[in-house]
C-alpha cells in the first residue's frame, strides 16, 4: 500500500521568488550533484541575482544619460559653436577637453524656464505674452497648433482640474472582459446630446506605452472606480499588471495627493488675493494723484 501511495504521488515543484534568489534561501539541493554541477548552479544564482539588483539601475542611468544627451544637443543648436563650453575656454584658457561636459544644455534649459516663469507672473510679462499670442493668432496654420497645444497644458496642469484624477474600471472590449481607464471629464456636445444617459469621457490607455490609446464615451454607472491614483493606475498599465498597489496603499496615496492639491488650491487663492491687494493698492493711488 505505502509503495502505491509513494508511485502515485507527484514531485512537488518549488516556485523560488527573488527573495530566495538573492538570499539563497528555501532552495533544495539535490542530495547528489558533481563538484562542476555545484560551480555551474552557483555562478547561474548569483549571476540571476546581480542582474536582479542591477538592471534597474543600469537602465535607468542609461534612459537618464540619453535624456541629458539628447536635451543638450537640441538646446545646443540653438548657440553658435564659438560660444559652446569647449570652444570658449579653448579660446580664452588654450585649454583643451577631451570630453564634452553634458548636462549644461539641460541646467541652461532649466535656467531659462525659471526666467520666463518668473517674467509671466508680473504684469509686463503677461502683457508680452498676451501680444505673443495675438501675433501668433494671427498666422495660419501656426495658430490651430499653438492654441490646440495651450489648451492641453492648461487642462493638464491645472491645480483644480478633475482630468486624469480618476482611476477606473470599463468593460471594453466586451462584456466580461474589464479594462483599466482614466476620466478625462464629463462628455460634452453633440457626443452627449445624442444619448439619454449622463456620459464620462474614458481614456483607455495601451500597455506598455500609455501615450497612446483611445477615447470611449461611457455612462456614468457602468464605470467602477479604483482606490489609486492615477501615477498608482500608469504604474500598473506599464508593468503589465506586475506592479499593482494594495487598496490600503491606493487610499493612503489618495489621501496624500488630495492634501497636496488642497495646500496647493490655497496657495493659489492666497496669491491671487495678494495680487488683487496690490492692483487695489495702485488704482487707489492713481486716483489720488489725480
Amino acid at each position: 500500500m505505502s509503495k502505491d501511495l509513494k508511485k502515485e504521488t507527484p514531485d512537488v515543484q518549488h516556485d523560488h521568488s527573488i527573495e530566495d534568489l538573492l538570499t539563497g534561501g528555501s532552495f533544495d539541493e539535490p542530495p547528489k550533484r558533481t563538484i562542476g554541477g555545484r560551480i555551474v548552479a552557483f555562478i547561474k544564482l548569483n549571476l540571476f541575482a546581480g542582474i536582479v539588483v542591477l538592471a534597474p539601475l543600469v537602465v535607468t542611468l542609461w534612459l537618464f544619460k540619453t535624456l541629458v544627451i539628447a536635451v543638450d544637443d537640441y538646446l545646443l543648436s540653438f548657440i553658435p559653436a564659438q560660444y559652446h563650453l569647449n570652444n570658449v575656454i579653448y579660446n580664452h584658457f588654450n585649454v583643451i577637453i577631451p570630453v564634452d561636459p553634458h548636462g549644461l544644455g539641460l541646467l541652461g534649459g532649466v535656467v531659462f524656464l525659471v526666467i520666463v516663469g518668473l517674467l509671466v507672473r508680473n504684469i509686463f510679462g503677461r502683457t508680452l505674452l498676451n501680444w505673443g499670442e495675438r501675433v501668433l493668432s494671427r498666422i495660419p496654420g501656426v495658430s490651430a497648433v499653438y492654441n490646440s497645444v495651450k489648451q492641453i497644458t492648461e487642462t493638464i496642469t491645472a491645480s483644480n482640474s478633475k482630468s486624469f484624477r480618476k482611476v477606473v474600471m470599463v468593460e471594453y472590449p466586451r462584456k466580461g472582459i474589464w479594462a483599466v481607464g482614466f476620466v478625462s471629464g464629463t462628455t460634452q456636445g453633440q457626443a452627449q446630446n445624442k444619448i439619454d444617459k449622463k456620459l464620462v469621457n474614458v481614456f483607455l490607455p495601451t500597455t506598455p506605452n500609455p501615450t497612446s490609446g483611445f477615447l470611449l464615451f461611457f455612462p456614468e454607472e457602468d464605470l467602477i472606480e479604483l482606490d489609486m491614483t492615477v501615477d498608482q493606475g500608469l504604474k500598473m498599465i506599464i508593468s503589465a499588471g506586475i506592479v499593482t498597489p494594495t487598496k490600503a496603499e491606493g487610499l493612503a496615496a489618495l489621501k496624500k495627493q488630495k492634501q497636496a492639491q488642497a495646500h496647493a488650491a490655497a496657495l493659489e487663492k492666497a496669491e491671487a488675493a495678494k495680487a488683487d491687494a496690490k492692483a487695489a493698492k495702485k488704482r487707489t493711488k492713481a486716483t489720488r494723484s489725480c
